[in-house]
């Protein structure tokens, strides 16, 4: 791992976004259990560790559990500036924003760029942008 990879605990729906998320981007999603872990502070079947990757989005995320606090994204967002094709980010882009919420759609802005902003339906904040045509 060369560069800071987000870990986010989220609200029991840890195996769904991650499974979502390798779908959206092409990734492998790797899943383990509460009880593979031999934890016992949240149900057996929850996810105690997941992993995206081999693909353009890495990150860790888990079930919270105990004095975990689930996330609340508020001030920070995960930016795909130019991080595939400009057809391939406006497919993420209305992905990631089916059951979630365009803050900022996908437009051209007066500097040249195109970019947008979506909530996911899991509460991420996700910045999608590319230069040029597309």
């Amino acid at each position: 791992m060369t560069a800071p990879t987000p870990y986010i605990h989220l609200p029991g729906t840890a195996r769904a976004a991650l499974t979502s998320y390798a779908e959206i981007f092409g990734c492998e999603v790797e899943l383990h259990t509460f009880e593979e872990f031999g934890r016992t502070d949240g149900p057996a079947g929850a996810i105690a560790h997941g992993h995206l990757a081999g693909g353009p989005v890495e990150l860790f995320a888990a079930d919270a559990a105990g004095d975990d606090a689930p996330i609340r994204c508020e001030g920070m967002m995960l930016a795909l500036l130019g991080a595939a094709e400009p057809a391939v980010l406006r497919t993420w882009f209305a992905r990631l924003a089916d059951g979630g919420r365009v803050v900022d759609d996908l437009q051209s802005k007066p500097w040249g760029a195109t970019d947008g902003q979506v909530v996911d339906r899991y509460g991420l904040h996700w910045l999608i942008g590319f230069e040029g045509e597309g």
